[in-house]
């Protein structure tokens, strides 16, 4: 499988695949981001360790099932061949109904087919007050002319 743009990565050809993964992860769909990685990935996130796409899949899965609501804005840090290091955020609120705000970088190593076989993720999270939210766009991609994460200063 080819999942385009693939590497050697030009700076556009990475703004392209961040804006392809934040597109994907606004689904909050496990499967389908899930394509976007070998079947063979390997995770680091927070203090969870992945080394497959189902499990991958799973992940996502129970994630989704607690950050309600949840809206994501990535943006390219760097790049280089197959690699693209990136920052984020994301907010969500729980079952409770308490909001977060979730800041993030994350380093990404890609096959010459543009599969992701490698994510490395750092998070930091805290609670925020319903009316501090910034993402307030309708489930799902974020709109071309909202506003992208560096106009926040996050």
């Amino acid at each position: 499988m080819i999942r385009i743009p693939t590497p050697p990565f030009t700076e556009e050809s990475a703004i392209k695949k961040v804006r392809l993964a934040e597109d994907a992860w606004n689904t909050r769909d496990p499967i389908q981001v899930s394509l976007a990685y070998t079947t063979n990935t390997r995770w680091r996130n927070r203090v969870e360790f992945v080394s497959s796409r189902t499990q991958a899949q799973a992940f996502l899965a129970r994630k989704w099932a607690k950050e309600l609501n949840y809206r994501l804005i990535k943006e390219l840090w760097a790049f280089t061949g197959n690699r693209i290091a990136v920052r984020y955020a994301y907010e969500y609120h729980d079952d409770s109904g308490q909001w977060y705000r979730a800041y993030g970088n994350e380093n990404w190593e890609f096959t010459k087919e543009g599969l992701m076989r490698a994510r490395h993720a750092s998070i930091n999270e805290h609670p925020i007050e319903e009316q501090e939210r910034k993402f307030r766009w309708s489930l799902g991609r974020r709109p071309d002319d909202h506003s992208g994460l560096s106009s926040y200063g996050f």
